[in-house]
């Protein structure tokens, strides 16, 4: 059995993306983590609900739909971080960055306590109703640190690896599952997820490409090193699933890449020839590094033809953690498109070449990622000091890529409200934006919207190619533009807050003096006691503060009591939770309580090895002033410590605030000695790793917000401004286009098709298209696959309705089977004799059959004769039932041998030709081949092998006919000739043919 249900991104508008899949034995699999621009608390409630069941999470790409919630759910949920995560390495690390951007960039993402939390405390406290009601009051948002651990906890996956996950500690066992991650193409380390549970086999595949880009490689539907051309049929490992999970959202005109980026390029040389400054809004993670490494090698290439419009103009990247960003980029090349290795390897090489001459003048060219052009921003000073620039009396043309689409947070919001006045500028938009229900539209989705009607004029302009774009007027129309702000609290708002904070202070109390055992299972003894290996204020108190809201309601109604907790509560882990207890009764019980707790210490390791803890290496000097540092720390009443009830530690104050000026020991450092450059320096000075030195923008620090770090509210404020600028779309958000979808869904041959992540409109379009060419394909008749269109919430059977029974073979039956091998599977033809072994319960797997595969069947009474039975056993094949109740298939005794030699298995041949395989393997051995027209090969001219896709790929062969009788002017002689040539070669490509099959003989 296996059912789909998504939480989010299905026929809406909204991009978030969370699936929830539910395979036998009650194992779940959330898939993505994803939130929306909104970051409303309501959208991960049932995701929260779910998270005590959940057995593991699998991530598809670093994108805010993808997992922008997954930090929250960490701090807040109290299970979340002990659910094992998988993702590949790109996915972790470009996370990790885009969470710290949209932490430092909005508090939106912190969200608020609720209102009913703060009303009841107000009302129990008797204070005035108007502070909770009118405000809302901000959570605690993870640290950079506590983001750093969170995504540490993620197990690192290679492309085309398969792997057994471990399941959660309150999950049931995975009984042989294996996920495998394959490429597809849009980000870096994008994922299509392949998952086999027993005989289910699920593909699980949203936002993918199957084009190659500038720096992404295409989807590994077709093979390849990294995806893309690798082949014309799908791999063995992605065909014919139980269910294809796919994303029906679409570019409503998907260009070829070549007038994509020359689209893009022209707009930009129209603008800044004018003087103007085109903003382009990307995320900072994913597609930024495709705008990216495309403007640069643009900017390297006009500059270098002497072009005077882009030599003047200046290239800037904006993000809060762009650094880091682009730092992981240059160290995962070998997860990019192949033209980027290779890209590398010839600048690795002239590297190698200029050391051994010992040319120490000379400067050799910048590699893939290394920016001589684009200049890196990370701070609200800087863009302040280049858009200052704007309004100067000669102001110099500017390109600004900037954080994030939506244009609701992040610099890019900063960037449109100082450039919408002016008509010279540009906003290009690179993706169609949200359209949220029942929320206000995103600036994005205003400007889109702005630029589909077309009401205020279009500027029709033409690339050098002669195709046409158009630029849309603004019209002088008014944008109204909300600003989230982080205000501290005072007054009553003040004493409600710490009001509330007392109350969960008092609640972790509660659960310290031994209510937490209630929510934990025996195997938690082993996250237990890993908690001493690392600081306190690490993950106990976070997890501790989790469980503490979750229960309010609860520990509300009983008063506030404190829990008592009997012996039977315990379980087996009363013999090291409590004193004076040495004895306990097993008898009876099953799993883990049959087993002596044992508080095993885990040590932390990465990649590298084990984990120092420099403080284990400290002098007594340097040990001593720690220790006074610590000591006279003192925690004023108006901050919330890290964890409830506990003060910060002195390195942990200001951490808050890092990413936007604050303190900590991860600030960006002053630069006051450097030298400042002259003009003619500054050009000829080597490129840095944040773009051409000698500026003056490396200087510039942001004032520190004294806000950050204490209790907080959220203040919202409203500004209108007037548009006069234009606008364009150029669409570069990689994803699969329709044509694509429908010339791989019938390679793929999925058993049922299930559609998410896409509007209404466009979901049920694409579905009513795919079901029309399936049944066009399947020569008139309904197609036998099922497509699929849940809505959020709704849970759909995505299960095959087929019977298949799991047998037990002998010992000497197994000894004696002689296995083929086919594309990687082992298969075997059995006849043997079947014994009777109790009951069993069949699984769902296979060619569909007659009967209700959820029904217990039982065999016949074993003085019944036995009957002898022939099967197709794939190897591998795991299952979790009990092998005492199964029934056994032995070797047929001799006695029946001779009375079953007539229903023997008939020789299988098994596999499928190509006809570009059998054309190499002719030509091998020395004939002539050549194709004509499409599926139809000449070999030797004078057989023609067709391959019929209507029927299943089968195989035809013709040869040349001769007349009987001596045709005029030729000998009997001559005519024999030509008829053992034809014959021999007819032959010889009918063995070639037999040779490329797998020949299963039957037992």
């Amino acid at each position: 059995m296996f059912s789909f249900c998504p939480l989010q991104g299905a026929l809406s508008d909204s991009s978030a993306s969370q699936s929830l899949l539910e395979l036998d034995g009650g194992v779940k699999i959330l898939i993505d983590v994803g939130w929306d621009e909104t970051f409303d608390v309501e959208k991960l409630k049932e995701l929260g609900k779910q998270a005590p069941t959940l057995s593991l999470i699998l991530l598809t790409h670093a994108t805010v739909p993808h997992l922008a919630a997954y930090a929250h759910c960490c701090k807040h949920f109290p299970p979340f971080q002990r659910i094992p995560v998988y993702a590949t390495r790109p996915v972790i690390d470009l996370g990790r960055t885009l969470t710290q951007d949209l932490y430092a960039s909005t508090p939106l993402a912190a969200t608020t306590i609720s209102s009913a939390s703060l009303a009841e405390v107000s009302y129990a406290s008797g204070y005035s109703q108007a502070a909770s009601a009118e405000n809302t009051f901000l959570l605690q948002p993870p640290t950079p640190e506590e983001i750093t651990k969170y995504f540490s906890l993620i197990q690192p996956l290679k492309y085309s690896q398969p792997h057994q996950p471990l399941p959660s500690p309150f999950s049931p066992p995975l009984n042989g599952l294996t996920i495998t991650a394959y490429n597809s193409g849009r980000t870096l380390g994008g994922t299509i997820w392949h998952i086999q549970h027993g005989l289910e086999s699920i593909v699980y595949a949203v936002d993918w490409n199957q084009a190659r880009e500038n720096v992404f490689a295409g989807a590994a539907w077709l093979g390849g090193n990294h995806g893309g051309a690798g082949g014309t049929q799908v791999i063995e490992q992605l065909r014919k699933p139980t269910a294809l999970v796919c994303s029906s959202r679409t570019p409503d005109a998907a260009l070829p890449r070549a007038k994509r980026d020359e689209q893009l390029m022209e707009s930009i040389k129209l603008c800044i020839a004018r003087g103007g400054t085109v903003l382009i809004p990307v995320d900072s993670s994913a597609r930024v590094l495709e705008l990216s490494y495309l403007l640069e090698h643009a900017w390297r290439k006009e500059v270098a033809q002497d072009n005077d419009v882009f030599k003047s103009a200046k290239l800037f990247l904006a993000g809060r953690t762009i650094s880091s960003t682009m730092k992981n980029a240059r160290s995962m090349l070998e997860w990019m498109d192949d033209s980027i290795i290779r890209e590398f390897e010839a600048f690795a090489d002239e590297s190698r070449r200029n050391n051994r001459r010992d040319e120490g003048n000379h400067q050799t060219g910048p590699g893939p990622f290394d920016f001589k052009y684009l200049r890196l921003l990370e701070r609200k000073a800087q863009i302040d000091k280049i858009l200052q620039q704007s309004d100067d009396a000669e102001p110099r043309a500017k390109v600004i890529l900037a954080s994030d689409t939506s244009l609701d947070w992040g610099f890019s919001k900063d960037i449109l409200k100082s450039i919408a006045a002016d008509a010279r500028n540009l906003v290009i938009l690179t993706e169609k934006p949200n359209l949220e229900p029942n929320q206000k539209p995103s600036i994005s989705r205003t400007l889109w919207e702005w630029w589909k009607e077309r009401r205020d004029g279009v500027a029709t302009e033409r690339t050098s190619n002669g195709d046409t774009f158009e630029q849309v007027y603004a019209g002088n129309r008014e944008l109204e533009i909300e600003t989230a702000e982080r205000k501290g609290l005072e007054g009553d708002e003040l004493i409600v807050y710490q009001q509330w904070l007392a109350t969960q202070r008092q609640l972790q109390a509660t659960l310290q003096s031994g209510g937490t055992n209630l929510l934990e299972a025996p195997g938690d003894v082993l996250d237990d006691a890993d908690s001493d290996t690392d600081s306190e204020s690490e993950g106990s108190d976070t997890e501790q503060q989790g469980k503490a809201l979750n229960i309010a309601n609860t520990m509300a109604q009983a008063s506030r009591k404190k829990v008592v907790l009997r012996d039977e509560d315990l379980g087996v882990t009363i013999l090291i939770k409590k004193e004076n207890v040495y004895d306990f009764n097993v008898r009876g019980t099953k799993g883990r309580d049959r087993m002596f707790p044992v508080a095993m210490r885990r040590r932390r390791a990465d990649e590298f090895g084990e984990l120092i803890r420099p403080e284990d290496y400290l002098r007594a000097e340097e040990r001593e002033d720690a220790e006074n540092q610590e000591a006279g720390q003192v925690n004023t009443n108006n901050q919330e410590p890290e964890g409830l009830g506990k003060k910060r530690k002195w390195e942990d104050i200001g951490t808050a605030g890092r990413g936007r000026g604050g303190a900590g020991p991860n600030k960006r450092p002053h630069h006051h000695d450097r030298r400042r450059l002259s003009a003619g320096e500054a050009a000829a000075a080597p490129f840095s790793e944040n773009g051409p030195a000698g500026d003056d923008l490396s200087d510039l620090e942001d004032e520190e917000d004294e806000t950050l770090n204490g209790p907080a509210k959220l203040v919202v404020t409203k500004e209108t401004i007037p548009v006069r600028l234009r606008i364009a779309f150029v669409d570069f958000s990689g994803l699969h286009d329709k044509r694509s979808l429908t010339m791989l869904i019938p390679l793929i041959q999925p058993r049922k098709l299930v559609l998410v992540a896409g509007g209404k409109d466009e979901t049920l379009a694409l579905a009513s298209d795919v079901k029309k060419l399936l049944t066009a394909q399947s020569t008139g008749t309904e197609s036998a696959i099922e497509v699929l269109t849940p809505a959020v919430g709704t849970t759909v059977d995505a299960s095959v309705d087929t019977n298949a029974w799991v047998l037990k073979l002998a010992d000497p039956l197994v000894k004696g089977l002689k296995w083929q091998n086919v594309r990687g599977l082992g298969i075997v033809t059995v006849t043997g004799l079947l014994l009777p072994g109790g009951e069993f319960q069949p699984i769902e797997v296979g060619d569909g059959g007659d009967g209700d595969a959820t029904k217990r069947q039982k065999l016949e009474d074993s003085s019944e004769t036995p009957t002898a039975s022939t099967a197709l056993v794939k190897a591998g094949t795991n299952t979790s039932l009990p092998t005492a109740s199964l029934p056994t298939l032995d070797l047929v005794p001799p006695t029946l041998a001779s009375s079953l030699r007539s229903q023997a298995a008939q020789p299988l041949h098994v596999g499928e030709l190509r006809l570009a395989d059998l054309r190499r393997a002719m030509l091998s051995a020395g004939h002539k081949a050549e194709f004509r027209g499409e599926g139809t090969l000449l070999i030797d001219d004078v057989v023609v092998v067709r391959k019929s896709t209507a029927q299943g790929g089968r195989i035809e062969l013709e040869s040349v006919g001769l007349p009987s009788d001596t045709m005029p002017g030729t000998t009997s002689g001559g005519l024999l000739d030509a008829a053992m040539k034809v014959g021999g070669t007819f032959y010889a490509v009918k063995k070639k043919i037999y040779e490329g099959l797998a020949v299963v003989a039957g037992a």
